[in-house]
């Protein structure tokens, strides 16, 4: 009697399922393959209902909450509940390796046996096709980035990461980069690949941890257009690629000790401007001397006066960052260019918030340099 009356309740779910899906066509089937960002609702043969959002998974990852089997079909894996309504709904997070293609709107990419290193040789890529038509952006951030160094020319020679298929250029990097990240335009017809390159003879623990982000066209984590990075937080700072405040082992090509910049990059640093927020304040970060050293010799000069503006230089033709309409408390200053070895602190009103990055292709007479590791604040509109 008890089989019999399972079998009867077990029928009239899937009829009243069948009858549901068949009479209202915004719900989705529960077996759906679709990574939307609208909120879905899924329809169970238990109770209740519940949305298709971003959650948290047990394992600290960005997931997104569907039921258990989807996540199994789509190659997610389930990551705790995500739902008080039923414990058929699973915090799904997708996680990638060499090869991997994901339409998820939270990807994690990263390299074989992470958190192990590798010694490298030939190419690990992510296929990164859009969720539906209304993603312009991915966002990736480098939650671990350990690659080869840059010879000391700052050329990546080694290792390299690249981003192909974008309508938006991202640039050549290696080096250490944990922390940084980098915003990627759809060009509206192709799939971004993430390419990282590795050169076996080359003796190094490689280690990378990508975070995939898709973002949708309206959304306010969008980066305007020209920004290769876009940071959310009113205060924080900010790094050159490879920026460490140990110098370059390597020697550049006449023979003395190398950079850290890397060369021939040309990008935009911009900062979402807060509520009330008129002006924006750059200064090297107190805690490390080498905070700013984009040109000239490291090693020639009196350690005490790296950092000050007396190896502040805004004679700038090679290496330099851009503040528009820069003031260090003296009124507008002769030039937006800063360069060599020290940068007093610069406000800026224009905005948006923004701060361009120049390196060319010479890196001869930049010795032993860094880089540049700036913190920023944002200062509040005067009261009129």
């Amino acid at each position: 009697m008890v089989e019999s009356f399972s079998l009867v309740a077990a029928l009239i779910g899937l009829s009243f399922l069948g009858y549901v899906m068949g009479k209202d066509p915004t719900i989705s089937p529960v077996m759906s393959h679709s990574h939307s960002r609208q909120g879905r609702l899924f329809p169970f043969y238990t109770i209740g209902r519940f949305a298709n959002e971003q959650c948290t998974g047990a394992n600290q990852m960005i997931g997104t909450c569907v039921v258990k089997g989807e996540c199994g079909d789509g190659g997610g894996i389930p990551a705790g509940s995500c739902s008080t309504v039923t414990n058929q709904a699973v915090c799904c997070t997708y996680q990638k390796s060499c090869g991997g293609v994901t339409e998820a709107e939270t990807t994690y990419f990263y390299n074989k046996n992470y958190p192990g290193t590798y010694p490298g040789g030939g190419r690990c890529s992510l296929t990164v096709k859009p969720s539906d038509s209304n993603i312009c952006q991915i966002r990736i951030d480098f939650l671990a980035f350990s690659l080869a160094p840059p010879n000391g020319d700052g050329v990546c020679n080694s290792d390299s990461f690249t981003v192909a298929g974008g309508a938006s250029r991202a640039p050549r990097i290696c080096g250490e980069n944990s922390g940084q990240h980098v915003y990627v335009d759809y060009n509206g017809e192709s799939p971004i690949s993430i390419n990282v390159d590795t050169t076996g003879s080359y003796s190094f623990n490689r280690q990378f941890q990508f975070q995939v982000t898709q973002i949708p066209c309206g959304s306010d984590k969008r980066a305007p257009s020209g920004c290769l990075q876009y940071h959310l937080e009113s205060e924080g700072t900010v790094q050159s690629f490879n920026y460490v405040s140990s110098g370059n082992s390597l020697p550049n090509s006449i023979g003395v000790q190398g950079t850290r910049q890397l060369s021939s990059l040309q990008y935009g640093i911009c900062v979402k401007m807060a509520s009330s927020q008129c002006s924006i304040t750059w200064a090297q970060v107190s805690s490390d001397t080498y905070s700013f050293t984009m040109t000239n010799d490291v090693g020639a000069i009196d350690p005490s006066l790296l950092g000050t503006i007396d190896v502040q230089s805004q004679d700038c033709t090679t290496d330099f960052v851009i503040i528009p309409n820069p003031d260090q408390g003296n009124g507008l200053m002769p030039s937006d260019r800063f360069c060599g070895l020290g940068m007093v602190s610069t406000t800026s009103n224009v905005k948006p918030f923004v701060l361009y990055v120049v390196h060319d292709s010479n890196e001869d007479l930049d010795i032993a340099n860094r880089g540049f590791h700036l913190s920023y604040s944002q200062n509040s509109c005067p009261i009129v």
